[in-house]
């Protein structure tokens, strides 16, 4: 029995000094919440000189969410079923100063397939650092499109003019040419501008959902027109696929047309030749879009790296043409910020279909109503 005892001490140093060499600060917490081990860190993060054992973790810290409403820091906890973790909690301290925390939790069960003693583990770590620099990252983002965009505006404008009067002049396709390549390259640097823009208000939080009543046929219609140039161009043919049952969407018009745009850009840019098709058609508490092209496709191993920031895939065809690798990445937060879902079905050379399936949305009161 002593035998035992001994190892049973010996495990608890051995442990207790695994976590103590940690640079987290990690907390372990009993089924009722209350501290019964602890290493340095935490104590450093949470600026607490005493020890903690027994306390109740509510008496320990503080939480507040990305809203600055405090947390229930026991019910986040207790409610936990499987591990979970956030960047976006900051730790109050009682002089009213914070820090931005990461906060992972982890229900234990000690004695696996057995009776045990039930528990959390807290890891903690400062992430104020990190934080300021993604915040700063996000502001340079956003000042550099907004003071891009007004001389890029009047460059197009001017170089779209002179490419109107060379049309006009026979002998010059050398100077048709070369403003020609330069127009492309204005309308690629608007293209990153405008991504970068709403990539940089998505990721702070500052994008606003309006909802609004959309008349799908008159919306799915525009984009028609819009972009029958830009087909014809290349030989396409673009169709429309209308439900006749359709009635109105109530969504962000504003980013229900963004996102459709995303798809019909990228099916013009990746088809060379047959047709894209935009349709839309009701299903439960909203409408599903969808765009479909005759182009090259995706293989099975970018299909799900297309919507990752920056992600182009390496296939010549696609290295053939501008891009940012922002636009899907744009369109899968504008998505989530609808309540959408979207997914994709693509063949190699044989084409792809980008579907979007939007629920109908409640428009949010005017407080100052």
């Amino acid at each position: 029995m002593l035998a035992k005892k001994t190892d049973i001490n010996l495990e608890h140093e051995r442990l207790s000094s695994l976590i103590n060499s940690m640079a987290d600060g990690v907390i372990a917490l009993s089924e009722d919440i209350k501290v019964v081990m602890y290493n340095g860190a935490a104590l450093n993060i949470l600026d607490i000189n005493s020890g903690m054992i027994g306390a109740r973790i509510e008496d320990v810290f503080k939480l507040v969410d990305a809203n600055g409403q405090q947390v229930d820091t026991k019910n986040l906890i207790k409610n936990t079923k499987v591990s979970t973790s956030s960047r976006d909690y900051r730790l109050q301290y009682p002089d009213s100063s914070f820090i931005n925390l990461y906060v992972s939790i982890a229900p234990v069960h000690l004695g696996y397939g057995k009776n045990g003693d039930k528990g959390y583990v807290v890891l903690l770590r400062d992430i104020t650092r990190e934080k300021s620099l993604e915040e700063e990252r996000n502001e340079f983002i956003s000042v550099v499109s907004h003071e891009l965009r007004t001389p890029i505006a009047i460059a197009e404008g001017n170089v779209g003019n002179a490419m109107y009067v060379a049309e006009k002049v026979s002998g010059i396709d050398s100077i048709k040419s070369a403003i020609k390549q330069a127009h492309d390259q204005i309308i690629y640097l608007s293209d990153m501008i405008n991504d970068l823009s709403t990539l940089s208000r998505a990721e702070r939080g500052t994008l606003q959902v309006d909802v609004e009543p959309i008349n799908v046929h008159e919306l799915i219609q525009t984009l028609q027109k819009s972009y029958a140039d830009q087909a014809q161009k290349k030989g396409l043919d673009m169709h429309i696929q209308l439900d006749p049952s359709l009635e109105l969407l109530n969504s962000s018009k504003l980013y229900v047309k963004e996102i459709l745009q995303n798809f019909v850009t990228n099916a013009i840019k990746y088809t060379e030749k047959g047709s894209v098709t935009v349709g839309a058609r009701p299903v439960d508490h909203g409408v599903e879009f969808f765009v479909s092209d005759t182009g090259i496709g995706i293989n099975r191993a970018d299909q799900e790296r297309v919507w990752d920031k920056f992600f182009r895939s390496e296939d010549y065809r696609t290295r053939q043409n501008n891009g940012t690798g922002l636009g899907l990445y744009v369109t899968a937060k504008l998505a989530r910020l609808v309540h959408a879902d979207v997914s994709l079905k693509s063949e190699l050379n044989k084409g792809s279909t980008f579907t979007i399936s939007i629920p109908n949305l409640q428009p949010v009161p005017d407080p100052h109503k």
